[in-house]
């Protein structure tokens, strides 16, 4: 791999954040459809929640062979690729005649996600200056974060024209974008003065290699990375399932999870720069400790005053961390061989996403619902003594 000029924030404004964005939108798009499809095709409630467990198992699955294909094609190409295999996925979807078809297409959707997410994460870290990363990447994580957020307003809209399949339209019509845009808009030329870490010539060493090389930074921080992932996903479960429990309509809750979701969108840039102003560990301590004060009162709330007072610091202790596991990893990250590192961080940021509606599921079965919630809180408080303990003071 060779050296790599460095540009500023906004000069990959649009070759990677509007692609960001328009993959967002896709997978916001399908999200709430994809269980409905496998109901729709006969399946169990059992079945189409698998469904949707079946996007985290592709991406799980993608993780290690991402940072291989972003070595070995370039991060550009590899993105190609990803929207190449969503289309793939896509198509599966429109014309499933089966739920075993569809997990298939669903998988492949996730493997195009974790492969996307992968290349531009690394790209980013290449091309932007150390002092301004955890801008660079927070915004990443907003333009990741808005897509989702706008993606199920175009899909219902898409939906009341071309049925179940409108949404998944939405997806194609956005990647096909994407691809476009990432075939026509040229690599941002260097930012004069940029200044980081170039990666050095020489032959990238292979994904075993990476990963015994790693073994103290993957099992102290790549385990807390885990823990901070699913303290995140536990909430997207967690606010739902209690706003339902306290008696709230379906549409005040999802009016109320939408705000939630508005507040963490309008501080990713602040956090941003909070981390590279402040450090990565007087970012992401904070936003653990807000996520899990906010998880533990939860179970708390009676009505729909402190049930949305809460959903908010949920939403602002979540923002607060907007791209603060990618900045870390970035941080890390060797400079050969940098996007297979990154591929294994990033499996474990993926297990932790998928582990923690699966911890809110299995503590409610054997318990409560508040209990389970409440447990979701203690692991972000985890998350935020491992993080304490392990992200470096002075990263350089």
């Amino acid at each position: 791999m060779t050296a790599r000029p460095q540009a500023g924030i906004w000069s990959i404004g649009p070759s990677v954040y509007l692609p960001s964005l328009l993959f967002g939108i896709g997978q916001g798009a399908i999200a709430p459809v994809i269980p409905l499809s496998a109901r729709d095709l006969g399946g169990s409630v059992a079945t189409a929640g698998l469904m949707v467990a079946l996007l985290g198992v592709g991406r799980i699955v993608g993780d290690l062979p991402a940072g291989m294909l972003a070595v070995r094609l370039g991060e550009r190409r590899a993105m190609l690729l990803a929207l190449a295999i969503a289309l793939a996925g896509l198509t599966g979807c429109l014309l499933a005649p089966s739920v075993l078809v569809l997990a298939a297409a669903v998988v492949l959707i996730g493997i195009s996600s974790s492969v996307f997410g992968l290349a531009r994460h690394a790209y980013v870290t290449e091309v932007i200056p150390f002092e301004l990363r955890g801008r660079a990447l927070s915004t990443l994580g907003g333009m990741q974060r808005t897509g989702l957020f706008v993606g199920p307003f175009l899909g219902a809209a898409a939906m009341n024209w071309l049925g179940l399949g409108g949404a998944y339209w939405v997806h194609v019509v956005v990647s096909v974008a994407a691809a476009i845009v990432l075939v026509v808009v040229p690599e941002p030329a260097p930012a004069g003065g940029a200044s980081g870490r170039a990666a050095l010539p020489r032959q990238p060493d292979g994904t075993a290699r990476i990963i015994r090389r790693h073994v103290p930074v993957l099992r102290t921080l790549g385990v807390g990375a885990l823990l901070v992932e699913a303290a995140r996903a536990s909430r997207l479960v967690a606010i739902p399932l209690w706003g339902e429990h306290i008696g709230l309509d379906p549409a005040t809750v999802s009016l109320l999870f939408g705000v939630s979701g508005a507040v963490e969108m309008l501080i990713f840039y602040p956090a941003g720069y909070a981390m590279d102003r402040f450090g990565r560990r007087r970012i992401v301590v904070p936003s653990m400790l807000l996520l899990g004060l906010s998880l533990v009162l939860l179970p708390l709330t009676s009505g729909a005053g402190t049930y949305t007072a809460v959903a908010l610091l949920m939403g602002f202790g979540n923002g607060l961390g907007s791209g603060i596991i990618m900045t870390i990893g970035s941080d890390l990250s060797p400079d050969a061989s940098r996007a297979t590192f990154l591929g294994a961080w990033r499996l474990f940021a993926d297990v932790g996403n998928g582990v923690g509606p699966v911890l809110v599921s299995v503590v409610t079965a054997t318990a409560t619902l508040g209990a389970a919630i409440a447990t979701a809180g203690a692991v972000a408080f985890v998350a935020a003594a491992l993080m304490a303990r392990w992200v470096p003071r002075h990263t350089v």
